[in-house]
């Protein structure tokens, strides 16, 4: 029977921390208030777990750690202060409390809870600590790792990845809607040194125009009816990284005032006559080929230039089909876990029609594909019943060949690829009129004029 002794745990909500090792003092666990502890320690997170307590400070011996102390007596050891100097010769002071974990009257573990504390000497790393609004976050989800792929062109961007996360450099990263951008956005932020600091993201396409300056810069009370003291995206981003997704939205004019603060590293508020010093890294994406939207003036050349030091180019499902597999197995085992359903498997038919399907939508429609069969099995394999009716009753190309060998005249082919554009817009809307004009750049009447046309209603 396991054992432990909460009756001793009476201050433990004045902790912040919390460690669990195994009967050897080898770190099993750790949940930490501030990542910039693991700076400090200059320790990675992933390089945190299966190490020995002792590890990472010079003066941090199997005598003086209380860790190891609480595994030879089995005695709970409180409120103990330590001041400790790591590695890379910073000094990091804590309180700690450390309680044995007991089952069947052998001691298996520790569980030790702490709060660190930075010295007089040390007060510089006071302006490290995250301030972002959800503490003990940096606002991410992915990392590196849930970039799965067996392609050979998505491997080399996963190591270009490593490599530019090394650097402050602006990155730009293309791709369809679906393909990841953000994900790898916040690998770049996971990867490289900004780690502790906060991840802000912003779709420029979801705010409206007229707000989307206040939203980036921040507001000075007064400066308009109603204006309130706000701080812009720029300022919450200070020290980390701001992601900037469908860069594309952005009103022309407004361009002019995100290149002067991306390369003067200076902002200032609406109404504000103070500029005010930010340290971030600005990370940018679109849905649309940069080259073009320059050559159709909606991005500024000098903005793009400077958006672009390095620019990542990410392929769509349909040509990295051998990646299909590999992430549908990825996503069952994912709904698995996060589900009340289980699936072992799924059938071959499933199979070829997944293979034979274009994906406009990319990963994010075959992992929506995977959710909607979860919610449609009756067993534990997916049949073809399961999946959505679009994917199961594709035809593939064939049928598109065969109407253009109609097409006799250029004023024909243009109305046919203009109808075969929008009914995959509004298939990746969902048939939303509003988004999908949106996202073809055409007024909502517009748009509704030409579904009457091709009789898409």
């Amino acid at each position: 029977m396991l054992k432990i002794n909460f009756e001793d745990f009476k201050h433990i909500s004045d902790y912040d921390n919390i460690l669990i090792t195994d009967e050897n003092g080898v770190i099993l666990f750790y949940d930490l208030a501030d990542l910039n502890v693991l700076k400090e320690m200059a320790v990675r997170p992933e390089e945190f777990m299966g190490k020995h307590v002792t590890s990472y400070y010079k003066d941090l011996t199997n005598e003086n750690s209380t860790i190891m102390n609480v595994l030879k007596t089995g005695t709970a050891i409180c409120n103990v202060q330590q001041e400790l100097i790591t590695k890379s010769g910073n000094r990091l002071v804590s309180v700690n409390s450390t309680y044995p974990i007991i089952e069947s009257n052998q001691i298996i573990g520790t569980i030790e809870f702490s709060k660190h504390f930075f010295s007089k000497e040390n007060i510089q790393s006071l302006d490290k600590i995250a301030s972002h609004k959800v503490f003990r976050k940096n606002n991410t989800i992915y990392t590196i790792d849930n970039i799965i792929s067996a392609n050979p062109r998505m491997e080399a961007i996963k190591e270009k990845i490593r490599k530019i996360s090394k650097t402050d450099s602006t990155v730009l990263i293309y791709g369809q809607t679906g393909t990841g951008k953000e994900m790898v956005a916040q690998s770049i932020h996971n990867l490289s040194n900004r780690f502790g600091g906060p991840f802000i993201s912003l779709n420029c396409g979801a705010i409206p125009p007229n707000l989307i300056e206040s939203t980036l810069f921040g507001t000075v009370k007064g400066s308009f009816t109603g204006a309130v003291e706000s701080i812009g995206l720029f300022e919450q981003a200070d020290g980390g990284t701001l992601f900037l997704d469908e860069i594309n939205s952005l009103d022309y004019y407004l361009q002019v005032k995100l290149l002067k603060a991306i390369e003067e590293k200076m902002i200032r508020k609406v109404g504000g006559s103070k500029n005010i010093s930010v340290d971030i890294r600005v990370i940018s994406a679109t849905n649309e080929d940069p080259d073009a939207l320059v050559a159709e003036k909606r991005l500024r050349e000098d903005l793009y230039y400077r958006l672009g030091v390095v620019q990542i180019d990410l392929p769509r499902l349909s040509d990295r089909k051998e990646d299909i597999e590999v992430l549908l197995t990825n996503f069952i085992d994912f709904y698995n876990n996060h589900m009340n359903i289980f699936i072992k498997d799924v059938e071959p038919e499933v199979m070829e029609c997944f293979n034979a399907y274009s994906w406009p939508g990319n990963i994010r429609e075959l992992k929506n594909a995977v959710e909607t069969a979860y919610n449609n099995a009756l067993s534990d394999k997916i049949t073809l019943d399961d999946i959505p009716k679009r994917i199961r009753d594709y035809r593939g190309t064939s049928e598109i060949t065969q109407q253009a060998n109609k097409i006799h005249s250029l004023k024909e082919a243009v109305e046919h690829f203009e109808k075969e554009i929008i009914v995959k817009e509004l298939s990746l809307t969902n048939g939303k009129i509003t988004d999908a004009a949106k996202s073809l750049g055409l007024s909502k009447q517009l748009l509704k004029y030409k579904m009457d046309k091709y009789q898409l209603n």
